[in-house]
């Protein structure tokens, strides 16, 4: 089992910066992949984010170049630094992690944070 725990969200104005951590416990040695993904009112969750083991990042084109996903293994914690906030990246941010257990993958999912982008 991983255990997900985000913390980081709050109230920010446009074109401000907030930092999203998610720190992992549990079998975080079984993890390959981790990601950030977000879900505003009234519409789907949606990807933001990802990282492999090797370091390789992947990110949602609605926030290339504003947004910096990272990950520091020692301390098995994931980041999402944001930057050039808009007022549509108001959401709550889920961290995700993919672990494998044999053939299998598991997902895990935190309860997420809020993130609310307004003036």
């Amino acid at each position: 089992q991983v255990q997900l725990v985000e913390t980081g969200g709050g109230l920010v104005q446009p074109g401000g910066s907030l930092r999203l951590s998610c720190a992992a416990s549990g079998r975080t040695f079984s993890i390959n992949v981790m990601g950030w993904y977000r879900q505003a009112p009234g519409k789907e969750r949606e990807l933001v984010a990802t990282i492999i083991s090797g370091g390789t990042t992947n990110y949602a084109d609605s926030v290339k170049g504003r947004f910096t996903i990272s990950r520091d293994n020692a301390k098995d914690t994931l980041y999402l630094q944001m930057n050039s906030l808009k007022p549509e990246d108001t959401a709550v941010y889920y961290c995700k992690a993919e672990a494998r257990l044999g053939l299998t993958t598991m997902h895990y999912w935190g309860k997420g944070t809020l993130v609310t982008v307004s003036s």
